[in-house]
């Protein structure tokens, strides 16, 4: 069994950019489901793509999950 989702007042707590399996344990999903959905451009926040990884911007996964999106609270 994976992580337990990310409280948002974790999330708060990280760096700048995070990688695409650190933001899906934010938005409780699994890391499979995380790639498939960038993938296809589904992904409920920008992907970056930095240094040939992808990255996700904090303040974006602190938004989404404000607004209610996500399993984090």
């Amino acid at each position: 069994m994976g992580e337990d989702p990310a409280t948002l007042d974790e999330v708060r707590t990280w760096p700048a950019l995070v990688s695409l399996a650190q933001a899906a344990r934010a938005l409780g999903i699994g890391t499979t489901t995380a790639y498939d959905w960038h993938r296809r451009g589904e992904f409920p926040v920008p992907v970056l793509k930095v240094g040939g990884r992808q990255k996700v911007r904090t303040a974006d996964l602190v938004r989404y999950l404000e607004a209610g999106g996500g399993e984090s609270s």
